[in-house]
């Protein structure tokens, strides 16, 4: 779960707490969600072995942590995309580190094979990461073998010279060397990883691109503003809280005004909420959209 949903939970907590008491229409304004997402955190704390009592309609306070509440596995969940983030993390810390063992089998013996322990064991991954680690630390450029692009929908072999894992293990930034650019690449898209001896050669154009607020890397493609309804503003911040920075309430409607690195976060994003989007500035993203609707919603 990432911090802002982790903060949400907590305020919530927090405004259950109280005296005074909350409907759920009055509790998703506070914490700029929907309702329907307010229950899901309900449900949430709930599953952590706390009480929230239903008082009348719908006002809802917590009550006392329940008894005999034994269970681990109810105090801490993860879900299956969680579950791999953790396990990706663990397979990066040093082999030689006892700690990493002791983790892996912790969390194997707390997590049902549907989560957890599906992941820990993954010599793939756990390969590719280490080779990748041990290519930045001797500056030398790699094949990623059998590389799967999302954008062009191909797999063939890229060579490039790795230099940064994000935060969470998930991607690493590497130059490209035939595209002659620094990208972003998945590593559970990468077949294998082949070390060369081939040096850098391109250091001074290593670097780390922030994203734009739908998480798409690159150079800015355009800019872009979206008039949203209240329901769209709450799933866009549920699902890409950096938006918050460049959303604005204008004329009584809730207006984002940001610039795009890439067209298909925002298009998809503007294409799962055709009814409560409107775009007000992009040409490059309703051809996108246009495109895309031609090419496959008018075959369904």
């Amino acid at each position: 779960m990432d911090t802002p949903k982790i903060s949400k939970l907590l305020r919530l907590m927090k405004l259950l707490t109280g005296n005074v008491s909350r409907t759920i229409d009055s509790l998703a304004e506070e914490l700029g969600v929907t309702t329907r997402t307010v229950y899901r955190y309900i449900d949430t704390i709930r599953e952590a072995g706390f009480v929230v009592n239903k008082l009348y309609g719908n006002v809802y306070a917590m009550g006392k942590v329940a008894r005999g509440l034994t269970d681990f596995k109810k105090l801490i969940y993860f879900t299956d995309e969680e579950a791999y983030l953790a396990a990706r993390m663990i397979e990066g810390i040093d082999n030689n580190n006892a700690l990493k063992r002791d983790l892996q089998r912790k969390l194997a013996s707390v997590y049902d094979c549907t989560s957890i322990a599906n992941y820990i064991d993954n010599p793939a991954n756990a390969a590719n990461i280490e080779a990748l680690s041990e290519a930045m630390k001797n500056k030398v450029q790699v094949v990623l073998r059998g590389y799967e692009s999302a954008h062009s929908d191909e797999t063939r072999d890229r060579v490039v010279e790795p230099f940064s894992f994000t935060a969470n293990m998930i991607d690493v930034w590497a130059y490209d060397v035939e595209k002659g650019d620094s990208r972003m690449f998945k590593v559970m898209r990468i077949h294998s990883v082949e070390a060369t001896e081939t040096p850098w050669a391109f250091e001074d154009k290593h670097e780390v691109k922030k994203p734009d607020v739908f998480r798409m890397t690159g150079s800015p493609v355009e800019k872009v503003v979206l008039q949203l309804n209240t329901r769209a503003k709450s799933l866009l911040l549920e699902e890409y809280p950096l938006a918050e920075r460049d959303l604005h309430r204008e004329d009584g409607k809730w207006v984002l005004r940001t610039t795009v690195k890439a067209l298909e976060g925002v298009g998809r994003f503007v294409i799962g909420l055709a009814a409560d989007v409107k775009v007000v500035e992009g040409k490059k993203l309703v051809g996108y959209v246009r495109k895309y609707d031609k090419k496959w919603v008018q075959k369904i």
